[in-house]
């Protein structure tokens, strides 16, 4: 007999997971029962968070082992920093071995991990339990890039053949938090942080709805990555100032593009093109994409969103993100996204894995997926740092960490 609702247990309480939690509203058949955070203080504000959303109800509890072993709590969402994927995990297949608790799935938010040792140490751990897992990629449930993938398939290219070149990117200014800005905990700059959608998102459009991701297969990799902005000396001021790092010392990429040559398995190369910055100037964060083929194409911005607000230089107010994530001004001609949780995916990713782990549906993203986007990610990073097109897989790269990551990293000099 199915279950008719899932409890779900969020490890980390920050931005991500009220991002989730936010979407959570959309989700019919879940609630939101627990946090852990090793912040005691940040995992009841989480909780209450979601409480005041009414997707609840959801408590604090003092361990990762304490919520998987409570009954209420089916299923674990991972939303917590990179560097502590590994141990995180480690604790929830404990918990579960030694007889303390039972679930029935587990969603990991992305990256997987930091590197490809750390990717294949997490689903080792998962498929030692057996349970079901899910891979957290919320622009692939995006409803625009859905919608548009559908239409284009079912029309374009079933009457003039299959596309073939997909770009996609994520621009915005900088993370919120310091342990993103860090190469060593993050495990590289936004190559890591968010090439993870953008590299995701192009072999996800170019690939059929209803057929593997397996049907349009990396391979060879062009990369290159550089600190456009950050580490110039002014800003590497005001960082270190806002966020205590020294990208005068250990900088971390804050740009990055990668070329991705596909081979199909109906015979055709195609080519993904990502890009990601966090020194971007805008409205706020702007996610995008495009899809062609011979005879069409299709494209995505979330800040050509419909809606635009003014205000006048009179208009005085406090800085923040009400109008749109990553918001950049208070004043002037601006867009709004009016319900972000909806618009970049988290609703449509949430609502998925919940019925998932329910029985109701098949996931359509696993950790195998995201062992493979961080294979990617890594062999991005070996391009970029040997100047060349990479075959892919590369030889070595599972035991390759990032020269951002290791702390070794020198750009060339960007101005005074």
């Amino acid at each position: 007999m199915l279950r008719k609702r899932l409890g779900v247990g969020f490890i980390g309480s920050g931005f991500n997971s009220r991002f989730h939690m936010l979407g959570w509203k959309g989700v019919r058949d879940g609630d939101v029962r627990g946090v852990w955070s090793p912040n005691a203080k940040n995992a009841a504000s989480a909780a209450q968070y979601a409480n005041s959303l009414d997707v609840g109800p959801a408590k604090a509890y003092r361990s990762i082992g304490d919520m998987v072993a409570d009954p209420e709590i089916d299923a674990i969402w991972l939303t917590g920093p990179n560097q502590a994927r590994v141990e995180n995990v480690e604790e929830v297949v404990h918990a579960i071995e030694s007889g303390r608790g039972t679930l029935l799935g587990i969603a990991c938010e992305k990256p997987l991990a930091r590197n490809v040792a750390e990717a294949k140490e997490v689903l080792r751990l998962v498929k030692r339990t057996g349970i079901m897992h899910g891979y957290l990629e919320d622009q692939v449930f995006a409803p625009q890039v859905d919608a548009g993938r559908s239409l284009i398939w079912a029309r374009g290219a079933a009457t003039t053949g299959r596309p073939y070149l997909a770009r996609a990117a994520e621009e915005h200014s900088g993370p919120h938090t310091p342990w993103f800005w860090k190469g060593e905990l993050q495990g590289g700059g936004v190559l890591n942080d968010m090439m993870c959608h953008s590299a995701l998102v192009v072999r996800h459009l170019l690939t059929k709805p209803g057929e593997s991701l397996a049907t349009v297969k990396p391979k060879r990799i062009t990369a290159h990555i550089a600190s456009l902005k950050w580490s110039r000396p002014a800003y590497a001021k005001q960082l270190s100032k806002t966020m205590g790092v020294d990208y005068s010392k250990s900088p971390s990429e804050d740009f990055a593009s990668m070329t991705i040559e596909f081979e199909t398995s109906d015979g055709y190369t195609v080519l993904g093109e990502a890009s990601t910055s966090w020194s971007f100037v805008g409205a706020g964060l702007r996610l995008s994409s495009e899809l062609l083929g011979p005879e069409y194409s299709m494209s995505w911005n979330t800040l050509d969103a419909g809606l635009k607000l003014f205000f006048s230089r009179e208009v005085r107010g406090r800085a923040g993100e009400d109008l749109v994530e990553k918001q950049n001004a208070e004043t002037g001609l601006m867009p709004v996204v009016a319900n972000e949780a909806v618009a970049y995916g988290y609703e449509a990713e949430d609502r998925h894995f919940v019925r998932c782990f329910l029985g109701k549906e098949v996931p359509i993203l696993t950790l195998d997926d995201g062992l493979e986007v961080v294979q990617v990610l890594m062999t991005a990073y070996k391009s970029a740092e040997e100047g060349k097109t990479l075959e892919f897989p590369p030889r070595g790269i599972d035991k390759f960490v990032p020269a951002v990551a290791s702390g070794t990293w020198k750009p060339p000099r960007q101005g005074r």
